[in-house]
C-alpha cells in the first residue's frame, strides 16, 4: 500500500531534507516547532516494517510516500 502526501508549499533545501526524521531537528524554533512530528512517523512506519520516501524542491513542494507491507491492510 502506498500513501502519498504532496503540497505545493516552500519546499526544502538539500541540508534540511537530510535532518527531517532527527529527532527535535525544526526549522521552526521561533514558531514552537518541537521536531518530532517526522521523527514519531517515522518510527511508526517503521515498526510497522514501512517505508517513507521523500522528495522536495525548493519554490516547487514536497512529495511523502509512505509504503507500508501488504499485511498492513489485511489487519
Amino acid at each position: 500500500m502506498v500513501l502519498r502526501v504532496k503540497d505545493d508549499g516552500k519546499g526544502m533545501d538539500d541540508r534540511t531534507l537530510k535532518h527531517i526524521f532527527d529527532p527535535f531537528y525544526t526549522t521552526k524554533r521561533h514558531q514552537g516547532g518541537t521536531g518530532l512530528g517526522l521523527s514519531i512517523a517515522y518510527g511508526i512506519i517503521k515498526e510497522h516494517q514501512g517505508r517513507i520516501d521523500v522528495e522536495s524542491k525548493v519554490g516547487a513542494g514536497t512529495t511523502f510516500c509512505i509504503y507500508l507491507p501488504r499485511k498492513f491492510e489485511e489487519s
